[in-house]
């Protein structure tokens, strides 16, 4: 599973099976038992969340739209 970096703690990653066909360009973000999942387009939308809270939803969301177009280019280069 490629990790593409770390954040406070947090994972942001995908995996190397990401479905068949594969799932749009997506990135999970894990902690502690934590996880969730941000779809990358066409709009940073929260695909799934277990266990964070919410106002850990929305600094993660705020940071996947900051870093949006290197986890697109990390996704992209992977997939390629």
């Amino acid at each position: 599973m490629p990790v593409v970096f770390r954040w406070k703690g947090h994972r942001f990653h995908f995996f190397a099976n990401e479905g068949d066909p594969r799932e749009p360009a997506h990135i999970h973000v894990s902690r502690a038992g934590a996880t969730a999942k941000f779809w990358l387009s066409p709009e940073v939308e929260l695909a799934y969340d277990r266990n964070f809270d919410a106002r850990t939803i929305k600094r993660l969301q705020e940071v996947v739209e900051e870093r949006r177009a290197e986890l697109e280019d990390a996704w992209n280069d992977f997939f390629a």
